[in-house]
């Protein structure tokens, strides 16, 4: 049967920017398409990194199928949010009265490669029903570890990105109780101060919404499908994303032990 593997980021650079055809014998999974890969190349360029099925995350056993799309997701463009050890909020909806659940919750999800206008997402999201509207305006700096940046290059898998996004809009909006989230990225190229990503959400409760909008931007910079590449006065990277979450992440070992079962 025959797959198709898509590379994304920095697995670009190995596989080519384009998509490849591998042929697998029929029952193949996951594993043995990396084993397959990796023959004529370090494994070690495997390492850390998500497999998608169809724009679905997949694991290391998942079997394939002639005509299935395959993913190789290096770690995502990330940041540098510090989270760690802080645990993640109890879902807020127990905060909200019935009264705050008349309007059903809006999602407004998108990708472009147009310049995000924010005071227009604002003003959209803003409602009588609302006590606040928290916003995350991500933009472009001048610099990374010391070095001066000119300007970056997003890239996504945009099929799935834009799943993605939709999915942890809907899930914020369940969990937190809040009435509305829009999520704009950027793709393409970004000078200087521009902004990368916005998320606007909108809650009858502060504390709602300011939890709301810290889960959404450190969620998606660990599992939305989405690159970029620094460029700096003397080169250019693609930059080191978060891990992925363990149950992501398809890691070296499981890889060859799912290989050698099959």
């Amino acid at each position: 049967m025959r797959i198709q593997v898509l590379p994304f980021g920095l697995l670009k650079d190995w596989l080519g920017a384009s998509a490849a055809a591998v042929e697998l014998p029929e029952g193949a999974t996951v594993a043995d398409l990396l084993a397959r890969l990796s023959e004529s190349r370090p494994a070690e360029l495997l390492r850390g990194i998500a497999v998608s099925v169809n724009t679905e995350y997949a694991t290391a056993a998942c079997l394939l199928h002639e005509g299935d799309e395959v993913g190789l997701l290096p770690p995502v463009s990330g940041g540098s949010g510090k989270t760690e050890g802080r645990a993640t909020p109890a879902a807020a909806s127990s905060a909200s009265g019935p009264a705050d659940s008349i309007l059903a919750p809006v999602v407004v999800t998108a990708l472009t490669r147009e310049p995000i206008d924010a005071q227009k997402l604002i003003a959209e999201a803003k409602r009588g029903d609302d006590g606040a509207l928290v916003v995350f305006d991500g933009i472009v700096r001048n610099q990374t570890r010391g070095r001066q940046t000119l300007y970056l290059d997003y890239e996504a898998y945009e099929e799935m990105a834009i799943k993605q996004l939709d999915g942890l809009a809907r899930e914020a909006c369940r969990r937190f109780g809040v009435r509305q989230v829009s999520m704009v990225h950027r793709l393409g190229r970004l000078e200087i101060c521009e902004t990368s990503i916005l998320i606007v959400v909108a809650s009858a409760h502060r504390a709602a919404a300011f939890e709301a909008c810290r889960w959404l931007i450190d969620t998606i910079k660990k599992t939305v499908p989405v690159w970029k590449k620094e460029t700096f006065q003397d080169g250019a990277v693609w930059a080191d994303g978060e891990p992925f979450p363990d149950e992501l992440a398809v890691n070296a070992a499981e890889t060859a032990r799912s290989s050698q079962r099959h």
